[in-house]
């Protein structure tokens, strides 16, 4: 464990010394507040769980960007700038090389996250909400976001640059997104299928709703776990290669 959080401390001070970090978390919450105040604030008088669905509603899609982002350099930029020479030298595990990052980039996502919770606390200036929804949204976004920054990773590994790792990332993410219009296309099995393998409509909309959704834990977990050992393996074959 302590060699992989050598990995996370190296990986989140990256983040917090380069003005890449700060550039990705500023243009997130400038995305948020503009949303919140566009249509959640803007829009007319609404029901307060209302405006706070919305908020989570966009706050699923800037935050699935935001992982993108944060993923694209983990392990290509190391490729790129010729330090994984260094890292395949090392005497660190696959494992705790490609653990580490994720959660150094899933740290970072988590403080970028949270830093909007001024956003849903000020629906308390004019309404009403139940603390719980709120508890619940954020631990969807969370989840989801976990899951991203896995499949962001994955694409890192694989890519040998970071313009390349965010395309192959992008693809994965907005894929697992729209596998609820193929599900509307097919017949079942296959449309069971895909909608269950939708990363938001079929997951995470009861968690924006104030609903602890099961089935989306352990869905998120699962794509979570999956394309980390996907990013292990691959680091396993390239350096042995």
């Amino acid at each position: 464990m302590k060699p992989m959080m050598l990995v996370v401390r190296r990986d989140l001070a990256a983040y917090f010394n380069s003005l890449w970090g700060y550039v990705v978390v500023a243009s997130i919450l400038v995305i948020d507040g503009l949303l919140f105040n566009a249509y959640s604030l803007g829009s007319g008088a609404r029901y307060s769980t209302k405006v706070l669905e919305e908020f989570f509603y966009f706050s699923f899609g800037t935050t699935m960007v935001a992982a993108v982002l944060l993923t694209m350099r983990l392990i290509a930029e190391e490729r790129q700038t010729g330090t994984a020479t260094l890292l395949d030298a090392s005497p660190l595990t696959d494992w705790q090389i490609v653990g580490g990052k994720y959660l150094s980039a899933m740290v970072f996502l988590s403080i970028l996250t949270l830093a909007t919770l001024y956003m849903p606390a000020l629906i308390f200036v004019n309404g009403k909400v139940a603390v719980g929804q709120i508890a619940a949204g954020y631990a969807g976004l969370l989840l989801a976001g976990s899951a991203a920054v896995a499949v962001g990773t994955f694409g890192s590994s694989v890519a040998r640059n970071q313009l390349f790792a965010a395309v192959i990332s992008s693809f994965l993410v907005v894929f697992f997104l729209v596998t609820w219009m193929l599900a509307r296309k097919t017949e079942a099995p296959f449309s069971e299928i895909f909608s269950y393998m939708s990363l938001f409509d079929k997951h995470f909309q009861p968690f924006m709703r104030g609903r602890v959704n099961l089935d989306g834990i352990v869905y998120y977990l699962t794509v979570t776990y999956a394309f980390l050992m996907l990013s292990v393996r691959w680091m396993s074959t390239r350096r042995w290669r």
